[in-house]
């Protein structure tokens, strides 16, 4: 499996733009990836005042490698890059190592309660 990490910096961004970017996840982002071909998951991540991202888990390389061309053509306009007020900061392709699932399992959700970081 391969995986890719799109990563947009909110140093400096006014408190609502998590929110924001969070709701915009929830109304549009999730239902889009829910069925991309090629991808066994995409976690949205945010730590507030420094960083949002993207990551994905691709079944392949081959799938991996078009989203990333895909996404690096329009990366400057994309949704997250609107809200955030500039484009991604890091775009970096990965290999999964191993992936466990815990006990209490997966819990696939179009957002999560926002918390402190």
């Amino acid at each position: 499996m391969n995986g890719l990490t799109v990563r947009w910096s909110l140093a400096g961004s006014p408190t609502e733009v998590l929110d924001e970017l969070a709701s915009y996840v929830e109304s549009t982002s999730y239902e889009r990836f829910s069925g991309l071909e090629g991808l066994r998951f995409k976690t949205w991540r945010a730590r507030a005042g420094a960083w949002f991202e993207g990551t994905y888990v691709f079944v392949d390389d081959v799938h991996r490698a078009a989203f990333q061309a895909s996404f690096e053509a329009i990366a400057a306009e994309a949704p997250a890059s609107q809200v955030v007020g500039s484009p991604p900061i890091l775009i970096e392709p990965w290999d999964v190592v191993a992936v466990a699932e815990g006990p209490e399992g997966f819990l696939a959700s179009a957002r999560y309660e926002l918390g402190d970081q």
